[in-house]
């Protein structure tokens, strides 16, 4: 698909759902990719507006308004992401940002490093978890996953769960405006809320799961058997696989 059908697309998602982290991170990328710095900066700033965890998302936000010539503003969406990046454990997207402020020759963020943790009380059953937590106020999704995902995993399992994916997006420098890419990431978080392929079957009207090249897939299962605690890999997983 050529950029500019990329970018129609992401847009029309963002239409039918505006409060779609991912649509705009999505949209950040293939504008990158098009060499539209101002608009992707916007898109990534608007991804990290609508939900902070998503750290790369400030990362890539100053980047494209260092290419697009806005420092100022390049500053300003570095220096809070540092500090998201920090007070989370993010530790790529952290240690990318630092750089990206230096070469500005702005100074970098003194923050205590208190990742954030996912609570454990509740009026809400979540069953992947088994433990008792908070409802997501609405679907994440406006499909069949989205709405089982509303239904059965809670608003603290899911934040975890954006957490981990933003990590398996840095690890495995996944383009999310690549469909083979996306695949990935949404193979990724099928598998940590528990929904297998028979499931989704049944929640997308007998539709078959995305195809994930074996490569990825195991690289994911990996990640997810480890927690996403990847430490003494330095980022460099993504050289197990050729994408």
């Amino acid at each position: 698909m050529d950029p500019e059908a990329r970018i129609q697309q992401f847009r029309k998602l963002i239409e039918q759902d505006p409060t779609s982290d991912m649509a705009y991170f999505s949209l950040g990328q293939a504008l990158s990719q098009a060499g539209r710095f101002g608009e992707a900066a916007e898109a990534f700033a608007k991804c990290v507006e609508l939900n902070p965890a998503m750290t790369k998302g400030f990362q890539l936000a100053g980047a494209a308004y260092m290419a697009a010539g806005e420092d100022a503003k390049a500053k300003a969406v570095l220096t809070r992401g540092y500090e998201e990046a920090t007070t989370r454990g993010d530790l790529m997207p952290k240690k990318a940002m630092a750089d990206l402020l230096g070469q500005l020759g702005a100074p970098i963020p003194e923050v205590a490093n208190t990742p954030a943790a996912a609570q454990g009380s509740g009026t809400f059953l979540d069953r992947k978890s088994g433990r008792m937590g908070t409802q997501l106020p609405r679907p994440p999704f406006r499909n069949g996953v989205g709405t089982w995902i509303h239904a059965n995993v809670s608003k603290e399992s899911f934040e975890e769960w954006i957490r981990l994916g933003t990590k398996i997006i840095n690890e495995l420098r996944l383009d999310l405006s690549r469909d083979e890419h996306d695949a990935v990431y949404d193979y990724a978080m099928r598998r940590f809320v528990g929904i297998d392929d028979a499931l989704y079957a049944e929640l997308m009207g007998g539709k078959t799961p995305p195809r994930v090249d074996a490569q990825f897939s195991d690289v994911v299962d990996e990640i997810l058997k480890r927690g996403g605690h990847l430490e003494e890999f330095q980022g460099g997983m993504h050289t197990r696989v050729q994408g």
